[in-house]
């Protein structure tokens, strides 16, 4: 029986594996050999002792925190969760570094969209100071201090701030899905440095916008300059993914609409839009599809179709017929006169219109205009109608936010309901960015969540447009100020006011909308030390930390508490189902319909095995996990092996 590994996600293990896939003639005797991997490379080595590169004292050692797995784990919280046998959506307590390494086995690759507002390093903010040996003990230690401010007096004020970010964001990127999208508010003070960072992290090719978001603030400085914007940067995690748009197809048949997601290849985020895209493929609005090149025989215009309204119709169609495109968009203007195609019409394909769809049906699927004479659909080969939903404020996204609402006017409306946070971000800028960057069942992570924006958002977009959209929320209980009003209300650190932001934002949703379907719950979990004891002996007292280590659980642990590290170490979302099974007075965890079966009791017997067995899933063999010391005994446990593999099940673990 295999014992469970108490560590995350081995990244350099991992790399080390993508690198045997990619290049298995330079792997000897199970180890890379760099001279032949620099071989293979050839030219692509740098070998020059001056090349550009951004450094700092500090980079090497924040780029092994990293890499080096945590030993924590994440322990459930149900008396301040919300909703917790139902909902999808996480609120994680603790220092995002840790939390990021242990979410990485179970959420790999699978966040579409992350949005951050890290600490601007003003000298006032609070900066996570990482301990390279044991974090877990450095954030019990900082929580129980007050904030700490990274002064310009630590010798170190950029340097500090560069090895917070960098192995976080590292982290991050890792759990991106391959067409996945990151949002980093910022300001003057180290954006330069943030795009450097960012540059390495995601490669500067997968960068696509430094947003200017105009705060419609009044900060002075020495220089009396009325300072009212701040960035955010915009990086995808492949730019060349093929990624999904949204929006309806309507059946001519039964004139009936159902939401869809079509893909399409290439660029799905670039400044001008995709080059080819494949036929019958939607394009996302602010992304349209530029046809350079348009030539049409004679023979393709029929006399009919001459008239200044319907020629432009008939030749848009022809065109995304021609060159399997479905939203074509072109500025040199174009017209079909005497045979020959001249340049003094424009065609459009125009911008979705609802109305304009159903008037189109109406009128017996004959072109309708709109009043500036664009096209507010897209007739397919199949005969089937695309169009793209209407996707308010985002038609063309342009690199300077305006009218996104002000942090003064968010915190006067959250201070309404009870709810003091400073300098919280506009609700309306949050949501602008969803409609970007996710999809209508995309999961959001934001890892420095403060008032939980983010969170809010996330619900109140689902609410408008019936998405699904779940969201993970990470933040530090970083200690309020005794003299703030957050204090005096009764909020003591950050998380609670963040997770009772969520709790009446979502009820107000529901009340103002009336969609009681919707998922405004949330799980939370909070940081700690493994559940399991580790081999720390106290050779003072040898005999009886020997004696401690018979039962491995620690003494003020949970089953749950312990079942949540297993569903981290072993891959699985925290929201997985499970369902809990009473046989005997002993507790069996089904987890995943069957995929994992989980008994952590004392004195397991063969009987708790059969039925174990009952609940196994139909598709595959399950993962089989026991608590080490939980058998009657040594006979009961090989017994229970054998019993297993008879049933085809050799995935036994341990904890």
């Amino acid at each position: 029986m295999e014992k469970l590994d108490g560590k995350s996600m081995d990244i350099v293990k991992a790399n080390i594996e993508a690198l045997k896939q990619l290049f298995p003639e330079v792997v000897t005797e199970g180890k890379i050999d760099f001279e032949k991997l620099k071989l293979i490379l050839g030219e692509e080595i740098e070998t020059r002792n001056e090349k550009y590169e951004f450094t700092w004292h500090g980079k090497t050692r924040a780029m092994k925190l990293a890499q080096t797995p945590s030993t924590g784990t994440l322990r459930p919280d149900k008396a301040s969760s919300k909703n917790w046998d139902t909902t999808e959506n996480l609120y994680i307590e603790g220092d995002n570094l840790e939390v990021l390494k242990l979410l990485q086995k179970s959420y790999f690759g699978k966040i579409k969209m992350i949005y951050i507002d890290p600490p601007y390093n003003t000298g006032k903010d609070f900066v996570y100071k990482d301990d390279f040996r044991d974090n877990i003990k450095n954030y019990k230690e900082i929580t129980q201090q007050t904030t700490k401010a990274n002064t310009e007096t630590s010798g170190r004020y950029h340097t500090d701030w560069l090895n917070m970010m960098y192995p976080r964001l590292k982290l991050a990127r890792n759990l991106l899905r391959e067409d996945g999208i990151i949002f980093i508010s910022i300001d003057d003070i180290e954006s330069s440095n943030l795009k450097k960072i960012c540059d390495e992290v995601f490669g500067e090719e997968n960068f696509i916008a430094q947003l200017i978001w105009n705060t419609e603030g009044h900060t002075d400085n020495q220089f009396d300059i009325k300072i009212n914007h701040e960035y955010i940067l915009m990086y995808v995690k492949d730019l060349n993914f093929k990624s999904k748009a949204i929006g309806y197809v309507v059946d001519p048949n039964t004139r009936a609409e159902s939401n869809v997601w079509k893909g399409f290849a290439e660029n799905s985020i670039t400044k001008n839009g995709p080059a080819n895209p494949p036929s019958e493929v939607l394009l996302p609005k602010g992304f349209p599809c530029a046809v350079d090149e348009m030539v049409l025989e004679p023979s393709d215009v029929p006399n009919e179709y001459y008239s200044d309204i319907e020629k432009v119709g008939y030749i848009t169609r022809e065109i995304t017929r021609r060159y399997d495109v479905s939203y074509p968009i072109r500025k040199d203007p174009m017209i079909v006169k005497n045979g020959k195609l001249q340049t003094d019409c424009r065609v459009y394909s125009g911008w979705a219109n609802v109305n304009k769809l159903k008037q189109f049906i109406e009128n017996g699927f004959k072109p309708i205009e709109e009043d500036d004479g664009k096209m507010s659909f897209y007739l397919s080969k199949n005969g089937v109608i695309y169009y793209i939903k209407e996707r308010e404020k985002v038609r063309h996204i342009l690199s300077v936010l305006r009218n996104m609402g002000t942090t003064e006017q968010n915190r006067s409306r959250l201070e309404q309901t009870g709810i003091y946070f400073n300098y919280p971000k506009p609700l309306e800028l949050i949501q602008y960015l969803l409609k970007i960057g996710s999809e209508n069942d995309s999961i959001i992570l934001d890892f420095f969540s403060g008032s939980a924006t983010t969170a809010h958002a996330v619900m109140q977009l689902n609410a408008e447009d019936g998405g699904n959209r779940k969201f993970i929320m990470v933040q530090f209980p970083e200690k309020t100020d005794e003299k703030s009003e957050a204090y005096k209300a009764g909020y003591k650190n950050i998380c609670e006011i963040g997770k009772e932001r969520i709790r009446r934002a979502g009820e107000k949703i529901v009340q103002e909308t009336g969609k009681t379907d919707l998922d405004i719950g949330f799980k939370v979990f909070k940081l700690d030390s493994s559940n399991v004891k580790a081999w720390d002996p106290d050779f003072d007292n040898l005999e009886q930390t020997l004696f401690d280590l018979q039962d491995n659980i620690k003494e003020d642990r949970t089953k749950e508490d312990l079942l949540y590290e297993i569903l981290l170490k072993i891959g699985l979302p925290l929201t997985t189902p499970i369902e809990e099974i009473d046989y005997n007075g002993k507790t069996i965890y089904n987890v995943a319909y069957g995929s994992v079966l989980v008994c952590l009791e004392d004195d397991i017997d063969l009987d708790i095995v059969q039925e174990m067995l009952k609940y196994q899933s139909e598709h595959m063999p399950p993962k089989v996990i026991f608590k080490e010391s939980g058998f009657m005994s040594d006979a009961v446990k090989t017994n229970a092996l054998q019993t297993l593999k008879k049933h085809g099940i050799t995935d036994v673990r341990s904890v």
